[in-house]
């Protein structure tokens, strides 16, 4: 077979692909995307044919011919933290079936990085957006409102109005904690937080609030590091908390990891729990249902969170009316041996 192939660059093309495999070249496309709508044995052809000539498509070219590429844009804060990843693997398996690329994009947490993502990646004109919270610069957000691309917030409530969000109430949850050591019969109470992004600082309020309700003073009980959150880090704070306040008899962490730090740190110094510290964690990653004690947690929603909101985002993408603005998915008291 004779191949001309692009006249600009001599690769091969989508309408060669389209005529090695007898279909059209929308049908191609969307064979090569992914799309569910083409038939698996069609689909199985069209990717034989670009194998066969060693084709390999071109979102730039794609984005230019349409005014919008076919990449959906995801910013999160973390890529080691266990919450975004199974954010990410809901997100991929809701957008993979309409042949929608995924693009990561991780800004570590601060907003300069999330900026510089956001400039870059609406250069490359993606079709929707899914952002983690709302808090960022406000370059970032004249950027996104000039842009005019659909946007999905993940993980928080509220936000600007008019603004799609699908989370749960970072607040509701510090209470949760309180309340649940406070009907423990606990009374000198702490609160160990690390990596203080604004949803960590959301559960700090709630579980003050709840303690004001009760009467409770917790202020002096309280470390807050601006460290990334790990176990080495929650055993490090959990002794930093014994020795400024011997008596705390409970502990509610802003993340697992700090959490399971301060169990082994207990079980290292010979403290029970959670005879003598009652603890609760937060976001219940799968290690603390295996800790000794185990854990009580929050579980969050995580993968119904991105599951979510890449579907509110494709019915924005499709014109379609997104009935509740904001999708609270609520969160669950795991109630386990350290509490």
């Amino acid at each position: 077979m004779t191949r001309t192939g692009s006249r600009t660059t001599g690769r091969p093309t989508l309408a060669e692909v389209a005529r090695l495999s007898g279909v059209s070249p929308i049908t191609a496309s969307r064979a090569l995307r992914g799309v569910s709508t083409v038939a698996p044995a069609l689909a199985e052809k069209v990717q034989a044919a670009a194998a066969t000539l060693g084709y390999i498509a071109n979102p730039a070219a794609r984005a230019l011919a349409s005014a919008r590429s076919q990449s959906v844009v995801v910013l999160i804060p973390s890529l080691s933290n266990q919450l975004f990843i199974d954010t990410l693997e809901a997100i991929h398996a809701v957008m993979r079936p309409r042949g929608l690329e995924v693009l990561i994009g991780n800004y570590h947490y601060d907003s300069a990085q999330e900026e510089n993502l956001i400039r870059n990646y609406l250069a490359y004109q993606p079709c929707g957006m899914l952002l983690t919270g709302f808090d960022r610069s406000e370059a970032s957000r004249q950027m996104l409102a000039a842009s005019g691309v659909p946007c999905v917030h993940m993980m928080e409530l509220g936000g600007e109005e008019g603004a799609v969000s699908v989370g749960f109430s970072q607040q509701q949850a510090g209470r949760a904690a309180a309340r649940h050591l406070i009907e423990r019969g606990r009374r000198r109470l702490g609160f160990i937080a690390a990596q203080l992004d604004p949803r960590v600082m959301q559960r700090a309020e709630g579980f003050r609030q709840e303690l004001a309700d009760a009467g409770l003073d917790a202020a002096e009980l309280q470390l807050l590091s601006p460290q990334p959150s790990s176990i080495g880090l929650g055993s490090e704070l959990f002794s930093q908390m014994l020795a400024q306040a011997p008596d705390v008899d409970g502990i509610f962490f802003c993340n697992d990891d700090l959490a399971q730090g301060a169990v082994l740190q207990a079980l290292r110094q010979g403290i029970e729990v959670p005879r003598q510290v009652a603890m609760v964690g937060f976001n219940d990653l799968p290690a603390s249902a295996h800790m000794v004690p185990r854990l009580t947690s929050i579980r969050t929603p995580r993968a119904a969170v991105g599951r979510s909101a890449a579907q509110a985002l494709l019915s924005l993408l499709d014109g379609k009316p997104v009935t509740a603005r904001q999708q609270d998915l609520g969160f669950e008291l795991m109630v386990r041996e350290s509490s």
